[in-house]
């Protein structure tokens, strides 16, 4: 079939559309800390489960010290801080403005690769940032009331966490690859090819369990377990968290991997971007959020920003 990596690339946009509405529904139902720490208890069982059918091992096969302490790294980063923050921004400026600053994450992972790896910045990333920036910085200013000055046309709280969560998700995909990279040198030579397409999925159980393992302390500090129990109550809560779980962490982390399989990851990675402009309208549908002339060039521009990370 022609196009299918584009097409399975943009499947996954929607997909990720999808999540972060759930995100926002299961979020003010449950609690951040409660929702982040179901999810990844659910997404941990699921690919255990899905470890064990392809490879007859629950747990990751062959990963050895330094490459759970890489991916958990990653957890902590990604999955802990990140979504904590994401979740938190979802909350307070909702997921449209939520998913918009994580626009930010490719900016951060060319600073941290940058940093960790001694990759070059170039002038076409330089640029990207300063694009990518523009669009938030033309969604987020508006006039003060007296019209004679620039201000926050968002909550400035909405605005931290969703600068934390495009910050951490940038840092998170640095320190995943480095774990990657040393999840590959510890599978035998023999095996690697029967390993390749799994490894993702093995190493991101790691992601997952090390997330829920610093949710579920969260809750214990917080005095939250009761509430934690709970939320098994609330239907809709538990239905938007399985929605999150099953199109994001699950089905598609699994596609993206599978869209770069059949296009050119930068393609891929563009399309799958479109998030922040595609949640426009399900976002005004589903909780009134005003649809601005301001807002959708802002989207716009932000997403030709992450495009150009990949040109």
């Amino acid at each position: 079939m022609q196009h299918i990596g584009e097409i399975i690339s943009l499947a996954v946009a929607f997909m990720w559309t999808v999540t972060a509405l759930a995100a926002e529904v299961g979020s003010k139902r449950l609690g951040v800390l409660n929702m982040n720490c179901w999810r990844l208890l659910v997404a941990t069982v699921f690919t255990s489960i899905l470890l064990f059918i392809l490879t007859r091992h629950a747990l990751p096969v062959y990963a050895q010290g330094k490459t759970w302490l890489l991916m958990a790294a990653s957890g902590f980063v990604g999955f802990f801080l990140g979504d904590y923050c994401l979740f938190n921004s979802y909350i307070h400026i909702g997921s449209r403005y939520g998913q918009l600053f994580m626009t930010l994450a490719p900016a951060s992972a060319a600073i941290m690769a940058w940093i960790t790896l001694g990759q070059t910045l170039t002038w076409m990333n330089l640029l990207a940032m300063v694009v990518t920036l523009t669009g938030i910085v033309i969604t987020i200013l508006g006039r003060s009331d007296d019209g004679n000055h620039v201000s926050l046309s968002l909550p400035w709280k909405g605005v931290l966490f969703g600068i934390g969560a495009g910050t951490c998700q940038g840092v998170g995909l640095v320190l995943s690859k480095l774990g990657m990279d040393s999840y590959s040198n510890d599978i035998p030579a023999a095996v690697l090819p029967q390993m390749e397409n799994i490894l993702p999925f093995a190493a991101n159980f790691i992601r997952c369990i090390t997330g829920f393992v610093f949710f579920l302390l969260a809750i214990l500090a917080g005095r939250q377990l009761k509430g934690f129990a709970e939320g098994v109550k609330d239907r809709k809560g538990m239905t938007a968290m399985l929605i999150a779980v099953i199109f994001g962490p699950f089905v598609g982390v699994g596609l993206s991997l599978m869209a770069v399989q059949y296009t050119a990851a930068g393609i891929a990675s563009t399309l799958m971007a479109l998030t922040p402009i595609i949640i426009i309208l399900p976002s005004y549908w589903l909780f009134k959020t005003p649809i601005t002339l301001k807002g959708i060039l802002g989207a716009v521009i932000s997403c030709i920003g992450v495009a150009l990370f990949f040109i």
